[in-house]
This record gives C-alpha cells, sequence and structure tokens, in this order.
C-alpha cells in the first residue's frame, strides 16, 4: 500500500460535498461585506459584448485583435484597475511565421501580497471552422471568447462600488486561447499560448509569492446557462472549486449543477494549476449547434446568466 489516495477517490469525495451544499466561508468576510443584488450589472455586461463583435474577427493578427486590446483598457481605466501592465512577446509557429502577442494584467491592491487570479481569453477564432453553411465565415464569438471579457470587465467595475476584499486581485486577459491556428478545437494540434508565457515569466509578477488561486472564466453567457463543475478543477483545485460552486448553487441553483464534467476541459486554468497555482475553470461547454459557427452571436446570451455568474465570483472573492 503506497498511501496515495487515487484520484478517483478525491473527484468521489468533492462530488460529494457539491452535493451536500458545502460551504467554505471565511465568516468574517461575508459578515464585513455586504454586496447589493445589482452592484453588477449583467445589462453592463451584455454592452460590452455588443461592443467586442464590432471588432469581429479578434484574432491574431487581425484588426479586431488590436481593437479588443484597446477597448479593454479604456474600461478598465474607468475601474481601480486602471493601472495595466502589456506582457509582450513574439510567438513563432511551425510555419516559422512571428505573431504579436500581449497578455493584459491589470491589479486591484498591487501591495497586497496575498493575491488571486481572475482570468479570461480576449482572442477569438479566425473563421466558422464548424459552421456547415458557411466554414470561412467570421466567427462573432458572442459566447466564445466576449462572454469571459465582459465577465471580467463588469467585475472591475463593481468592486469599484464595494470595499477593498481581504486579497488582491489580478485580472488577466490572455491572448492565444484558442491556439496558434485560432481555430481552438478545430485544430488537432490545439495548444493554449498565452497562459503557458504567462506562467513561464511567473517571477516577472511574482517575485516573492505565488498567486493563492485562481478562477478562468470562459463561455458564460448563453441564455440556457448549465455551469458543471469541471473535472479537472475538481480534482486539482477541490476546496476552490467546492466553494465557487457552492455559492453559485445557493443563489443560482438552475445554472450551477453539481454533477461535474465527464472530462476534464483544457483552458487557461491548466497552465496556472501545472504552475502550482490552484485553479478552476467555469464554462458552459455544451454550446452546440452553435459552438464556433457564425451564429454565436449575441441573441444567445442573457444579461440573467451573466448577473448569476458575476454576481457569485464577488461573493467567492469576498470569502477569501
Amino acid at each position: 500500500m503506497t498511501g496515495r489516495i487515487s484520484s478517483a477517490v478525491v473527484i468521489a469525495a468533492i462530488v460529494a460535498a457539491l452535493g451536500a451544499g458545502a460551504v467554505l466561508r471565511n465568516p468574517a468576510a461575508a459578515q464585513q461585506t455586504e454586496i447589493p443584488a445589482d452592484v453588477w450589472s449583467g445589462d453592463r455586461a451584455m454592452d460590452d459584448i455588443a461592443a467586442l463583435l464590432k471588432f469581429t474577427p479578434r484574432s491574431i493578427g487581425a484588426p479586431g485583435h488590436q481593437q479588443t486590446i484597446d477597448y479593454i483598457e479604456s474600461q478598465l481605466a474607468k475601474t481601480p484597475f486602471s493601472a495595466v501592465a502589456r506582457q509582450r512577446w513574439t510567438f513563432r509557429g511551425d510555419d516559422g511565421a512571428g505573431h504579436a502577442m500581449t497578455n493584459l494584467v491589470a491589479r486591484l491592491n498591487p501591495s497586497n501580497p496575498r493575491r488571486v487570479i481572475v482570468a479570461t481569453h480576449y482572442d477569438s477564432i479566425v473563421r466558422a471552422y464548424a459552421d456547415s453553411k458557411d466554414p470561412d465565415g467570421p466567427m462573432p464569438g458572442a459566447n466564445n471568447s466576449a462572454s469571459g471579457v465582459a465577465m471580467l470587465l463588469e467585475t472591475a467595475r463593481a468592486l469599484g462600488r464595494l470595499p477593498s476584499p481581504a486579497v488582491g486581485i489580478d485580472m488577466i486577459f490572455f491572448d492565444g486561447e484558442e491556439g496558434p491556428k485560432s481555430l481552438g478545437a478545430g485544430d488537432p494540434r490545439w495548444f493554449a499560448i498565452g497562459s503557458p508565457y504567462f506562467t513561464a515569466h511567473l517571477s516577472d509578477f511574482y517575485p516573492d509569492r505565488k498567486p493563492e488561486s485562481g478562477v478562468d472564466f470562459d463561455m458564460v453567457c448563453y441564455r440556457a446557462l448549465q455551469l458543471k463543475p469541471e473535472l479537472s478543477s475538481v480534482l486539482y483545485a477541490g476546496t476552490q472549486t467546492v466553494k465557487f460552486w457552492s455559492i453559485g448553487a445557493t443563489n443560482a441553483p438552475d445554472v450551477f449543477l453539481r454533477t461535474p464534467t465527464p472530462y476534464p476541459i483544457s483552458d487557461d486554468h491548466t497552465a496556472l494549476t501545472a504552475a502550482g497555482i490552484p485553479s478552476l475553470l467555469v464554462i458552459d461547454f455544451e454550446y452546440d449547434p452553435w459552438f464556433n459557427t457564425t451564429q454565436d452571436t449575441i441573441d444567445k446570451c442573457s444579461a440573467a446568466s451573466l448577473g448569476a455568474v458575476g454576481r457569485t465570483l464577488l461573493h467567492y472573492l469576498y470569502q477569501q
């Protein structure tokens, strides 16, 4: 007997905790900060999605890519996250071509040694490869990329209306999550670019101490949103996942389900966890028939869905 606990046992224990509705809280933080229901606005987040769709396509090298960067920075300038660092480098693919890449890092209370990462990706796929009628058409990406950006921007605005949480928060907008060909799951050799680069240069932002945890958002605006705990998050960030889903299931039980995904999903949280920052992914990956098609448009999104996730994130951050 090795004394090791199998991943199946760990998953079973966490699933049991989720099923029991366990909530891990910091009672002092919960009592100290009252969060009004209307401080996080799903309507404002929908406005962000509408603005981002004007820049389609937002893939690497497209004009909309830089326009998206400019929009994110312009919105953060109105919040306490106004100081934004651009982490820039050149990525070279198999063909040797260079691609200009930019991660955006915005910090709240940068002197606080306790840090939590809140992340998303802002790049979109270059074309709607999964569209049976128009596979070469532009992919709007209302859900697949714009929704995560909207989630972070509205959270930044909300935090500007509230007292500072007990932790410092780093909002990271990753570039290149859709991979070197900007086709996401349509590229059989897909891998994220921006988040591994960030973790390879972690000491540039965290010279003394790594962040305590991370939360990554992707595809969170669907009008029929149903979020399952993502399997690798359950296994490698179990405490954080139980806490987040317990808060969510209390506030929006129709959105936050308690049964994990049947398979792990690779996203930007994967690199964070591999770097020793336990991180969870919040995603509704079951988005057919619109996933990566020309029909990933704003009419598939809902202010109510965005608000359910955004308010859960606020409560989660204040319970650190």
